[in-house]
């Protein structure tokens, strides 16, 4: 196998995915102020020094025109792009596409704008399993049913994988372990040592916080 995926790329790329419609929690979530910030700025702090690109989709222009008010791309160590998600309403499925078509390297990590509690440990520690041979890296909880326990909003993507993605997608399968059992994947246990469980904590509704 091949794991020389750091040796041969220098760009790391992370896709943002921002074009939910936060109806649990009653207003968008990524702009939604947390500990004095937008929830989303905690996210792309965090990855700060860890990634080249950042593609943050979003579901309207008018979105893009909101978070394009409250992000500079001064304040980060990589690049930022606002694109608009190409299929609305239709789930993360095509918000991922849309991140893949625009990403410059063959990998990008999935981040929903509702998890701020990922760390810089975990963003270094996932793009170190990325494996030519794979498709994905997914994250899971439980050894005895890695599909069901997986974390595919927190995995890791190639983007040859966009006409399995169109293909789902034509066929109204939305469902993203779907696309997991389709893909070559590897899955990566989360035993709260390399991989912490408290990194997929996210926010959905106002108790939450």
């Amino acid at each position: 196998m091949s794991n020389d995926y750091e040796n041969s790329e220098s760009i790391k790329s992370c896709i943002i995915l921002c074009g939910g419609k936060s109806s649990r929690m009653g207003q968008d979530k990524g702009s939604m102020i947390i500990k004095d910030k937008p929830m989303i700025k905690h996210i792309l702090t965090t990855l700060n020094h860890q990634i080249t690109e950042a593609i943050i989709v979003l579901n309207d222009s008018e979105r893009i025109d909101k978070y394009s008010e409250f992000i500079d791309p001064q304040d980060y160590t990589y690049k930022i792009a606002f694109v608009e998600d190409k299929i609305k309403n239709k789930g993360p499925m095509p918000g991922i596409m849309t991140g893949l078509e625009q990403i410059n390297s063959d990998y990008a990590l999935i981040l929903p704008c509702d998890s701020p509690y990922v760390s810089k440990n975990y963003i270094n520690t996932i793009f170190k399993e990325i494996d030519e041979d794979y498709q994905a890296i997914v994250p899971y909880h439980d050894s005895e049913n890695k599909l069901k326990t997986s974390e595919p909003l927190h995995s890791i993507y190639n983007k040859n994988i966009i006409p399995e993605i169109e293909d789902l997608i034509s066929n109204d399968v939305l469902h993203i372990k779907g696309l997991i059992e389709k893909i070559d994947t590897k899955f990566v246990l989360i035993d709260n040592k390399k991989i912490e469980k408290k990194e997929f904590r996210n926010l959905n509704r106002p108790q939450d916080i």
